[in-house]
């Protein structure tokens, strides 16, 4: 199996410089990664770094926390989209979802979503935070608000992907959405696992390692 294609190069550390963003890209074109992914600032360097190769523009948005103002977080998307972004990965309000205002969830979402057309959206569940129900109820709403997949994590909080988190989100979403896997995933057969349980895209910082 190439799981290159299935990986998205992340480069999500505050300290990232332009020098390591330029070479992630390369290392992605070398590759041939699914995408790199970058915080909101690297976009239009990540970009014109990737033009014609193939290789996606894909950028993280209200991260790592989630606790923005919707509108900022769709502010932020759309931003992002113009300066190039063909992937949103997007942090949902976790603390929402803990207060059960699902209205809140949904529309802030939906919100990102509209942004971002006609790039898609990842949205990030943050699976260590939650519980298995809130997990189930939060992939009903990314489908109802028309996101192109749920991730597990931001790979910033308290812990990454699970094997049982993949499956779960996969029951959920069946064929209508796609899965990312992404915290803490550091060997070829781990990656494996988490393609195996249902994800579609992995995302990682040391891609090479997992080929």
């Amino acid at each position: 199996m190439n799981i290159a294609k299935k990986i998205d190069h992340t480069v999500l550390k505050a300290d990232a410089t332009v020098e390591t963003v330029k070479k992630y890209c390369q290392e992605a074109k070398e590759y041939g990664f699914a995408s790199v992914c970058v915080n909101s600032c690297h976009v239009p360097l990540v970009a014109q770094e990737l033009k014609g190769s193939g290789v996606k523009t894909c950028c993280v948005v209200g991260f790592p926390l989630g606790a923005m103002l919707t509108s900022a977080k769709a502010f932020e998307a759309a931003e992002c989209v113009k300066a190039g972004a063909e992937e949103v990965d997007m942090v949902i309000n976790i603390g929402a979802v803990k207060d059960k205002n699902w209205d809140l969830v949904l529309e802030d979402i939906k919100a990102v979503v509209e942004a971002s057309k006609p790039a898609i959206v990842k949205v990030i569940i943050e699976t260590c935070l939650l519980t298995d129900e809130e997990k189930v109820k939060v992939c009903e709403l990314s489908k109802e608000a028309g996101a192109a997949f749920v991730k597990t994590s931001t790979g910033f909080s308290t812990g990454g992907a699970t094997v049982e988190d993949v499956k779960l989100m996969k029951q959920v979403v069946g064929d209508e959405l796609e899965v990312k896997a992404s915290g803490g995933i550091r060997t070829a057969e781990f990656a494996k696992e988490l393609l195996e349980a249902g994800a579609d895209r992995i995302g990682a910082s040391n891609g090479i390692a997992l080929l």
